[in-house]
C-alpha cells in the first residue's frame, strides 16, 4: 500500500512537472516573441527614419545639379553668343577686304592695259631707233650683235688668261717655296753615297796561258763552267781578260767569284768546277740574306718576310743607269719618310713603299711586264699590305695615283735619280729626249724654231709674231709645258721660254 502511494507521488510529482516545464518553455517562447516584435518594429522605425534621410539627401541633390545644369547652360549660351559676334565681325571683314581686292583688281588691269601699251610704244620706237641705226653704221643689227660679242669673247678670254696666268704664278710660287723647303730639310738630312756603279763583267787573268787552261781539252772546262752558272764565258784576243756575258746579275757574280776562286786555286777541272761554282752560289745567297737585312735596318723597316729579305738582297747586283739599285732604293725610302713626315702622311708606309718601289728589277728579266707592277705583286704576296702594294704599282704611273704616299714615293725615286752624279744616261737617249722636246714644241700652230739647251732642262720656242700675240705666246707655253707632262718621263723640271720678238727694219736713202 505504501509503495502505491508513493507511486501515485512520484506520477503526480512527475506530470505536475512536465506541466510546470511545459509552462516555463512557452513563457519563454512569448518572452522572445515580444522581444522579436520589439526589435523588429525598432529596425523598421530606423529604416523609416533613413529612409526619409535618403530622400531628402536625392532631393538636395537633384536640387543642386539642376542648380549646376542650369550654371551651366547659361555659360554656354553666353560664350555661342561671343562667338556668333565674332564670326558676324569677321564676315563684315572679309566682305570689306573682298571689296578692297576688287578695287586693286581693276586698278591692277587698268595699269596692265597702260603698260601694255607703253610697252608696245617703246617698241616701236625701239625698232625706229633701230632702222635709223643701221642706216647710219650700214649694216644690220644681227652683224653688230655678232661684232659685239667677238669683241667682249675677245676681251674675257683675254682677261681670264691674265687672271689664270695671275693664280698660276701665285700658286706655283707657294708651291715652289713650300716644295723647296720640304726638300731642302730631307736632302740635308738624308747622306747616302750617289756615285754611279758600272756592272763588273770582266775577269783579269794572271796570264794568258790560262786562257786554255779555262778551256780544257776539247772545251770541256768552258762548257762545265757556262752549263753551271748559265753564263756565257767570251775568250777572245782582248790580253790578260775574260769577259762574262749573262742577263741575270746575279748568275753572273756566282760565275765571276767561282772563276776567280778557281784562278787562285790553279786546279781547273769539271768536278772542281761545280765544287766551286757551288760554294760561289752558297757565298752569293749568304751575302743577298746579309745585304738585305742591312738595307731593311738602314731604312728602318724591321721585321721583313724572309722571301722580301732574298728578293731586296739580289738588287745588290743589279743597276740602273750605272744607279746601284739597292742603295738606290734605301736612299728613296729614307727619302720619302723624311717627305712623309714633313706632310703628315702615313711615315711607315712611305718608307716600305720607298724601300720595295724597285723589287720588281730583281726578277724582270724572268718576269715579263713593268718592274712597278712585278714589285707590287711581290708585295701582295708576302707583305699582305693594299696601300703599300699600290704605292708601289703607282710610282711610275703604271696605275693611276691615288694616294698621299704614292706620290710621295714617286718624288723621293725622282730626287734619288735625278741627283748630280747619280746616273748615267747614253748618248743615244739624250739626243732622242732632246728631239721629242723639239717635235713637241713643232707640233703647235705659229712655232717657228725650237731650241732644246741646258741638257734639255729648258726649251726656247720662236713663234711667229703675225700670228702669235703676247697673250697667245702664254697659253703657247703652259700648252706645252702641259704636253710634256703628259707625253714625257724626265727627272726634274724643264723651262719652257716662249719668245715672240717683233722686228721693223727700214732704209734711209
Amino acid at each position: 500500500m505504501d509503495n502505491l502511494i508513493t507511486v501515485l507521488i512520484g506520477l503526480v510529482c512527475l506530470v505536475a512537472g512536465g506541466w510546470g516545464a511545459l509552462l516555463i518553455r512557452q513563457w519563454r517562447a512569448e518572452r522572445k516573441l515580444r522581444e522579436a516584435e520589439d526589435e523588429a518594429e525598432t529596425i523598421l522605425t530606423r529604416a523609416r527614419e533613413e529612409q526619409k534621410n535618403v530622400i531628402l539627401q536625392a532631393k538636395e541633390e537633384a536640387v543642386n545639379i539642376k542648380a549646376a545644369a542650369s550654371t551651366e547652360y547659361r555659360e554656354q549660351r553666353s560664350e555661342l553668343q561671343r562667338q556668333e559676334k565674332r564670326i558676324i565681325q569677321k564676315e563684315e571683314n572679309l566682305e570689306r577686304k573682298l571689296e578692297s581686292a576688287d578695287r586693286r583688281e581693276r586698278d591692277i588691269s587698268n595699269k596692265e592695259k597702260e603698260a601694255t601699251n607703253t610697252l608696245a610704244e617703246a617698241e616701236n620706237l625701239k625698232e625706229k631707233q633701230v632702222h635709223q641705226l643701221e642706216v647710219v653704221a650700214g649694216m644690220s643689227s644681227t652683224e653688230a650683235k655678232e661684232l659685239l660679242l667677238q669683241r667682249i669673247d675677245s676681251e674675257v678670254r683675254n682677261e681670264a688668261v691674265q687672271r689664270v696666268r695671275r693664280m698660276e704664278a701665285g700658286v706655283r710660287e707657294e708651291a715652289d717655296k713650300k716644295s723647296r723647303q720640304i726638300l731642302a730639310q730631307v736632302m740635308q738630312r738624308c747622306t747616302t753615297e750617289v756615285v754611279a756603279e758600272t756592272t763588273v763583267s770582266t775577269v783579269a787573268l794572271p796570264s794568258d796561258d790560262m786562257k786554255g787552261r779555262l778551256i780544257g781539252r776539247e772545251g770541256r772546262n768552258i762548257r762545265a763552267l757556262e752549263h753551271a752558272t748559265g753564263v756565257e764565258l767570251i775568250v777572245d784576243d782582248t790580253p790578260e781578260i775574260v769577259t762574262l756575258s749573262c742577263f741575270d746579275p746575279v748568275r753572273r757574280e756566282i760565275a765571276r767569284i767561282a772563276l776567280s776562286k778557281l784562278i787562285l786555286d790553279g786546279r781547273i777541272h769539271p768536278a772542281r768546277i761545280e765544287e766551286m761554282v757551288q760554294k760561289a752560289r752558297n757565298e752569293v745567297d749568304a751575302t743577298i740574306r746579309t745585304e738585305g737585312e742591312e738595307a731593311a735596318l738602314k731604312a728602318g723597316v724591321p721585321g721583313l718576310h724572309p722571301e722580301l729579305v732574298k728578293v731586296l738582297g739580289r738588287l745588290k747586283y743589279r743597276t740602273s743607269y750605272g744607279q746601284n739599285v739597292l742603295m738606290h732604293s734605301i736612299e728613296v725610302s729614307i727619302l720619302a719618310g723624311m717627305m712623309a713626315g714633313e706632310l703628315g702622311a702615313k711615315v711607315g708606309i712611305a718608307k716600305k713603299a720607298g724601300l720595295f718601289h724597285d723589287l720588281g728589277k730583281a726578277v724582270d728579266f724572268d718576269t715579263d711586264g713593268p718592274h712597278a707592277l712585278i714589285g707590287a705583286d711581290i708585295v701582295r704576296q708576302w707583305d699582305k699590305s693594299v696601300e703599300i702594294a699600290k704605292a708601289v704599282a703607282e710610282h711610275h704611273e703604271d696605275e693611276e695615283i691615288s694616294s698621299v704616299e704614292s706620290f710621295i714615293v714617286a718624288t723621293a725615286d725622282a730626287i734619288s735619280g735625278g741627283r748630280p752624279g747619280a746616273r748615267r744616261e747614253s748618248l743615244g737617249q739624250y739626243l732622242k729626249r732632246l728631239e721629242n722636246l723639239e717635235c713637241i714644241a713643232n707640233s703647235f700652230e705659229g712655232v717657228e724654231k725650237t731650241y732644246a739647251v741646258q741638257a734639255g732642262r729648258e726649251l726656247r720656242i720662236m713663234v711667229k709674231p703675225e700670228e702669235i700675240d703676247d697673250l697667245d705666246s702664254m697659253r703657247l707655253a703652259r700648252d706645252i709645258a702641259k704636253r710634256i707632262e703628259d707625253s714625257m718621263n724626265y727627272p726634274g723640271q724643264i723651262k719652257v721660254t716662249v719668245v715672240r720678238e717683233t722686228r721693223a727694219v727700214d732704209y734711209a736713202k
